[in-house]
């Protein structure tokens, strides 16, 4: 009999040989009972396992990245004897490194179970953190900031990847926004570690940059070593789910026509993805978005500095912008939850985020409490990105493209930080007004980009066949757990 068993099995296998593996664990289930209406407590059960340890990640990617910022007005540049534009360039070669390592993580993401590899990068990405601490010229520090580059590509490709296996489409943009409030945590907390530190006496035996370092770094590491153990591959490896759970997550998730689970690489998707219209729209708004999130996340304490205020001041005067990052990113994650219209939100988003770049840029320096308040309102533009990533989880079906397409959005992120900082440059000091028209000028053109992405998946829309049934009605058909892409696939539907 289980000879039998084992038989029928493999022979379905055959017979589908291009089904995604959530349909193989489903077929081996087709007696599970379960009770439909039980899906908002598993719901809630999902989040509690999930979305702790994926904003833990992003919290920690961000912070380590950000007090390069911090350390600025610590003494860093002094210390290590940083001259003219060296600053600038350590801040931007994080992100090349990261942009470099994005493509390699299509495979890596593919081949790799997702959250192991999550979980071993942030691991690494710790100890370069950590590392930072025993720089002693520009040389070593740029060294110790590529690594953490390298190591950090992952973040955006895995936990896009990650949320999309657990949660409908309308379900992941207020996750995507409570993983992403990691970004306003960080920079409440940056400012406050960052204080804390420049009470450390001068004559220590490590500058208070340095301990700052070693002691993130640490943080980061405990926190991938958790991500390691208790953060499933996919919903069918979850421990804490019953099999009857699993079936029931699956065929709620079923409607999304993305899949779970596939490890074969197909070149032919990537090639689909680099001639796809919503693919360059995505990849120029987040390039443009993020000019903006450049400039607030390496040089916000040098501005506020240059207002007149102490290196301490200025960290604790920073530390309003992540409450701004943390409210319009909530807002809008729930406000899609409820409404939908993500094109809408986004350009919600936006708008202020212009103001702030108006007040920064026309104002002079001398109105401190103006120039503040647009510092703080361009924290706003943070928001956007995650409903880039929604957008990209939702709209892009088929596993190899959907990842490339994941590491393509996520290295655009790392575009615009390479940009951003570079629009700093020593001669513009202390107003920097070029880098503040810069921060204006791209707001208002990824409003225009993100408003032709809306028409884009529209017209799209119409020319599709309307579905004459749910899909969740049909979890067990075939067709809806098919490898195939968003074009090959004519029930497929794009949100906006």
């Amino acid at each position: 009999m289980g000879l039998h068993a084992e038989h029928s099995h493999e022979a379905d296998v055959q017979a589908y040989p291009a089904v995604d593996a959530a349909w193989e664990f489903l077929d081996k289930h087709r007696n599970a009972r379960f009770d439909s209406a039980d899906i908002k407590a598993l719901r809630q059960k999902i989040d509690w396992h999930i979305v702790p340890l994926m904003f833990c990640c992003y919290t920690m990617q961000f912070l380590d990245k950000v007090i390069l910022n911090y350390a600025a007005v610590m003494g860093l540049p002094k210390d290590l004897h940083l001259q003219g534009n060296e600053f600038s360039n350590v801040a931007t070669f994080l992100f090349v490194a990261l942009l470099c390592f994005e493509v390699p993580n299509t495979y890596c993401l593919q081949v790799f179970p997702a959250a192991r590899w999550l979980g071993a990068n942030v691991m690494l990405w710790g100890i370069a953190t950590a590392c930072g601490a025993a720089a002693h010229n520009y040389q070593t520090l740029l060294i110790s900031r590529v690594f953490l580059g390298i190591f950090e590509a992952t973040i955006g490709p895995s936990l896009l990847l990650i949320s999309s296996q657990w949660y409908t489409k309308s379900e992941q943009a207020p996750r995507f926004s409570l993983w992403g409030c990691g970004t306003g945590i960080g920079q409440i907390v940056g400012g406050a570690v960052s204080y804390g530190f420049q009470q450390v006496k001068p004559g220590a035996a490590l500058a208070s940059w340095r301990i700052m370092f070693v002691v993130l770094g640490c943080i980061t590491v405990v926190i991938g070593l958790c991500t390691f153990m208790f953060l499933p591959d996919t919903p069918m490896q979850a421990r804490w789910m019953t099999d009857d759970e699993k079936v029931m997550h699956l065929k709620h998730v079923s409607i999304n026509q993305t899949g779970i689970r596939d490890h074969k690489f197909r070149l032919s998707e990537i090639s689909e993805a680099l001639v796809d219209p919503q693919v360059y729209l995505l990849v120029l708004a987040v390039i443009l978005l993020s000019i903006s999130s450049g400039v607030v996340t390496t040089y916000s304490s040098t501005l506020i500095r240059n207002l007149g205020y102490s290196g301490p001041r200025a960290a604790l005067m920073n530390m309003p912008s992540g409450v701004v990052s943390i409210f319009f990113t909530i807002f809008v994650g729930y406000g899609i939850r409820k409404q939908s219209h993500r094109w809408a939100w986004i350009i919600a988003c936006i708008i202020p985020a212009i103001i702030g770049s108006a007040l920064m840029s026309f104002l002079p320096i001398t109105n401190r409490s103006g120039v503040l308040a647009g510092i703080y309102l361009v924290n706003a533009v943070i928001a956007p990105l995650f409903i880039f990533y929604n957008l990209t989880a939702a709209n892009i079906a088929g596993a190899t493209k959907r990842t490339f397409c994941a590491a393509v959005v996520s290295g655009s992120f790392s575009i615009g930080n390479i940009i951003g900082p570079q629009t700093f440059q020593a001669r513009d000091a202390p107003e920097y007004r070029p880098a503040k028209y810069a921060v204006l000028g791209t707001q208002a053109g990824c409003a225009f980009v993100t408003f032709t992405l809306f028409l884009y998946y529209f017209a799209m829309n119409r020319k599709r066949k309307v579905i004459e049934a749910s899909v969740e009605e049909q979890y067990m058909d075939r067709e809806v757990w098919e490898r195939l892409t968003d074009k090959e696939n004519p029930r497929f539907r794009y949100v906006y």
